[in-house]
């Protein structure tokens, strides 16, 4: 669950990035979509091992990130 975490704070860090936005969007948008990558993947392995509560499982399977990582953030302090 830490790693999923983490891949969360990761999709924040780089949304966040405006500086890299700027100065170059193409590669912003790569990073975007190579950490959503890892998240879903992430996902299904959890998912499929039958870690994930039924909430955590909605917020995940409907993209609701943030909701999710604070979820995760609740359970894990």
């Amino acid at each position: 669950m830490e790693e999923l975490a983490q891949l969360l704070r990761q999709r924040l860090e780089v949304i966040s990035d405006h500086a890299f936005r700027d100065r170059d969007p193409q590669a912003h948008l790569n990073a975007l979509k190579t950490v959503s990558e890892s998240i879903m993947a992430r996902h299904a392995i959890l998912r499929d091992a039958g870690q994930l509560t039924p909430r955590l499982e909605h917020f995940l399977s409907n993209c609701s990130f943030d909701k999710a990582l604070q979820l995760i953030d609740e359970k894990l302090s």
